[in-house]
């Protein structure tokens, strides 16, 4: 299955333009707490027990720390009928290496 991706070039432009879009941060609780951009916390293992949280025709950017687990989570959305998800290439470290070299890393 092909996954819907976006770089981080891509949502900071989406960002600043005030599109209304979702990040969705599916990192722990712990790596939310060293960085994050604002995303909506819900970790990859909570997702299906909290799909009512999310809604399927919001356009959603899906990240985590380099981009494996917000791409599994990614396909799950899309097979439960999510149309306007997309995988953040690279992860917060794409962020924090592209856009915002302050970010702290771990």
């Amino acid at each position: 299955m092909s996954i819907p991706e976006i770089s981080v070039q891509e949502l900071a432009a989406l960002q600043k333009s005030g599109k209304d879009l979702l990040i969705l941060d599916v990192r722990n609780p712990d790596e939310y707490a060293i960085c994050n951009i604002g995303g909506l916390l819900i970790p990859a293992n909570e997702v299906s027990a909290r799909l009512q949280e999310l809604n399927p025709d919001k356009h959603t950017i899906i990240h985590c720390h380099g981009g494996g687990r917000s791409r599994r989570v990614t396909e799950f959305l899309i097979n439960h009928g999510f149309k306007r998800v997309f995988n953040l290439k690279g992860g917060i470290t794409a962020w924090a290496k592209e856009i915002d070299p302050t970010m702290p890393t771990y």
